[in-house]
């Protein structure tokens, strides 16, 4: 009972998050809504993290599964998609480039600002 009580709690964010994007007409998907009301619920203590993990926890298990519709329909409508097959890699292959640079240069600041440079007590120099 625990588990189905866990997965409605996480449908009823989802739904409401549609809803107030159909409602208002929103350019931002409702699931993307419906993500942000849930983080703000976990925030503001309106309900627990230990109130949704279980299902959390299967389900971020087992996103490859959720995202395979999405694919298929990608595939469906791959001759719409063929003439724009080479910028479209283009852009992922520099979003990618683009955020292991941002990462590193994140990593780098905040062991530089916050973490220091350690040295090794055990080791021997010279």
């Amino acid at each position: 009972m625990k588990l189905y009580v866990q997965f409605m709690i996480i449908l009823v964010f989802s739904f409401l998050g549609e809803a107030i994007s159909s409602i208002f007409h929103l350019p931002v998907p409702g699931s993307i809504i419906g993500l942000a009301l849930l983080f703000l619920a976990l925030e503001f203590k309106i309900i627990r993290l230990r109130h949704i993990t279980l299902v959390g926890d299967f389900l971020l298990a087992n996103m490859t599964i959720l995202f395979l519709p999405a694919a298929v329909g990608i595939m469906e409508k791959f001759s719409d998609i063929k003439p724009y097959l080479l910028p479209i890699s283009l852009i992922i292959l520099a979003a990618i480039f683009i955020n292991i640079a941002v990462i590193g240069f994140v990593v780098q600041i905040i062991k530089k600002n916050f973490e220091g440079d350690y040295i090794d007590k055990g080791a021997r120099h010279g």
